[in-house]
């Protein structure tokens, strides 16, 4: 290392994570639940605290983690616009903070069925997925990244897997039938923040869903093309789709040796090893994505 050489300070952010947050609105006899997980990183003019310990611009973790609180008083509405009330108010009320992070994960549930009717105010968990947000504030520019995990969708046929290279350690047999399973996550980019973000997220599962179901799979790749697709064609408001998706391997159990056939029918469901599918589908005009990827694993 050269005597000359400097030691500085790099990029650099800190907040609160994991905020759990439940809201319930009482208004009146039928109450909401709104289930959040919430995280609030900052951005700014914190070298000092850095290199001095001079802490006069440090907002405490405890102080952002009150504000989740404080500021869901008024409702949550959706997670990506509550997002955005606390981007407003951190960079609004500390002339330091330029900028920052934050996160949620949505729980939904289900209202209870009581005589066919759903219960006013008992629920139950809905497992099908988990809802996510992010939102990259920097200076001027908002990017705001919406999106879901943990989908797990299965289909028994209308799926093949041939062609591929053989070489001397491939094992794997061709078929043009056979389940094709995966646990989705998928986030997308919006180029604005003028959106009904509940009824977007709403239409883009759906899509999702009829994507993963409609027509035949050569690959699963194949198929998330198509998923990213379909939501692209059917929502402007939306630049860039990125998907995650894990090929969950059913594998037909060989039933001879006690003498049964197996018709495509008995299969052993592998959790792992499993193949791992990574792509973004995006426009060929997408506006630029700056920082608003970074930090966010699992996704190319």
């Amino acid at each position: 290392m050269s005597e000359n050489s400097k030691i500085i300070l790099g990029a650099n952010q800190y907040g609160k994570a994991e905020v759990r947050l439940v809201k319930v609105t009482r208004d009146t006899d039928r109450h909401e639940i709104e289930d959040l997980n919430v995280t609030s990183q900052l951005r700014g003019d914190f070298a000092e605290a850095h290199l001095t310990g001079d802490n006069a611009h440090v907002v405490a973790t405890d102080t952002q983690k009150n504000t989740v609180y404080a500021l869901a008083r008024e409702g949550v509405g959706s997670p990506e616009a509550f997002l955005l009330r606390l981007a407003e108010h951190f960079t609004s009320s500390f002339d330091w903070v330029s900028g920052g992070r934050w996160a949620a994960e949505q729980y939904s549930w289900d209202r209870i069925q009581a005589n066919g009717i759903g219960h006013e105010h008992s629920f139950v968990r809905n497992g099908q997925e988990i809802r996510t947000a992010v939102l990259v504030v920097d200076g001027e520019n908002k990017h705001l990244i919406a999106g879901l995990k943990d989908l797990t969708v299965l289909k028994t046929t209308q799926s093949g897997f041939v062609g591929y290279p053989k070489d001397k350690y491939t094992t794997l047999a061709e078929t043009t039938d056979r389940i094709l399973a995966t646990d989705v996550s998928a986030r997308w980019r919006f180029n604005t923040t003028e959106v009904d973000f509940n009824k977007s997220y709403s239409d883009v599962k759906a899509l999702l869903l009829e994507a993963f179901t409609g027509g035949y799979s050569h690959a699963l790749q194949q198929t998330l093309f198509e998923m990213g697709q379909k939501v692209l064609l059917a929502h402007p408001e939306i630049d860039e789709i990125k998907f995650s998706m894990p090929n969950k391997h059913h594998f037909l159990v060989d039933l001879s040796p006690f003498g049964l056939d197996n018709p495509n029918e008995v299969f052993f469901a592998a959790d792992r090893p499993y193949g791992l599918i990574e792509a973004t589908v995006l426009r060929e005009d997408a506006s630029g994505a700056g920082n608003a990827w970074d930090g966010i694993a699992g996704f190319c």
